[in-house]
């Protein structure tokens, strides 16, 4: 009889046990949420509600300055968007310019990350604050203080050119001509590569020391060490790069629009995809359309980046799969 008590003893403190952890759990969820609802509540206010709103426009005529409010048209802002010869021309543009600056929005920072991280560079700390600062200037500032750099009239772009001589009185047009408007731009968005340069100097930081030293044993060049050790285990760092900037290229629009002004000068080079639905949105207050634009713009960018995903596997390294 004792032994039977003990045992109703002992399953009546485990049964205690479980609901004061069960309470403990659900205190804990409470708080959680408490301290998650401003999150939560913004995400639904200021994210879904409005994703959900686009998607009723889309299949709208919805003119901002006409009363009357959205008008039911089903796919005919779907049918037009095929139609439309400034969507081919916007969209043409913003592939143009992707395939040109993300490789070099890749290489250039893995460059600048692979010189800070060299153990003979001096003052590295400065220089790696140095290149990670333009990250931070707001867009708007960075555009104005490009547009003064790059004036072909008093610029200091093009004076620096004239000190070297490499040109004369012939200097480029940099934001006023459709050969170097590009350029321009590339040269502003390789000035603020400083987080993905951190990104991938965090990334070289966090390679075992281990591999290093097994290669210079065996007499590895610098070049094989990189290429076979170093690369390999920064490539998951390089593949999110990837995808943030393929994604930017996609929503790219401030310094076009800024730089190109409402009319996308020089003679519409800067009319990215982007910048079109702004003005068919804001400009010519067509909130159905733009909607439309928007939604296709989403599954554009979800496809390449899926797309990107599936290559992943042949050149992406996880050492924890491994």
């Amino acid at each position: 009889m004792s032994m039977l008590s003990e045992m109703s003893s002992a399953w009546k403190a485990r049964g205690a046990g479980r609901e004061r952890m069960g309470r403990l759990a659900r205190r804990e969820a409470h708080w959680g949420l408490v301290f998650l609802s401003p999150w939560i509540v913004g995400f639904l206010v200021f994210y879904l509600v409005p994703m959900v709103a686009s998607l009723v426009f889309s299949f709208t005529d919805f003119d901002i300055t006409r009363p009357g409010g959205p008008r039911f048209i089903g796919l005919a802002n779907y049918a037009q968007l095929f139609r439309d010869p400034q969507v081919r021309k916007s969209l043409g543009i913003t592939l143009r310019f992707m395939f040109i600056a993300a490789p070099i929005g890749v290489v250039w920072p893995l460059f600048l990350a692979v010189l800070l991280n060299a153990r003979s560079l001096w003052a590295k700390q400065f220089f790696r604050t140095l290149y990670y600062l333009p990250y931070i200037v707001p867009v708007v500032s960075v555009a104005y203080i490009w547009q003064g750099f790059l004036n072909t009239e008093t610029g200091w772009m093009n004076r620096a050119l004239q000190t070297l001589g490499i040109c004369s009185s012939n200097c480029p047009n940099w934001l006023n001509s459709v050969q170097w408007i590009y350029v321009a731009l590339i040269l502003v968005g390789l000035w603020g590569v400083g987080d993905s340069m951190l990104r991938l100097l965090g990334g070289m930081q966090t390679v075992p020391t281990e591999y290093y030293e097994a290669a210079r044993v065996d007499g590895a060049s610098a070049w094989y060490t990189f290429w076979h050790i170093t690369l390999p285990m920064i490539s998951p760092m390089i593949f999110y790069n990837l995808i943030l900037l393929v994604v930017g290229l996609f929503q790219y629009f401030a310094l076009a629009w800024i730089l190109g002004g409402p009319t996308s000068n020089p003679n519409e080079a800067t009319l990215f995809y982007n910048v079109y639905l702004y003005k068919q949105a804001f400009v010519y207050s067509n909130m159905g359309y733009a909607s439309t634009l928007a939604w296709i713009l989403l599954a554009l960018a979800l496809s390449v980046t899926l797309v990107l995903f599936g290559t992943a596997k042949y050149w992406v390294y996880y050492t924890a799969e491994k």
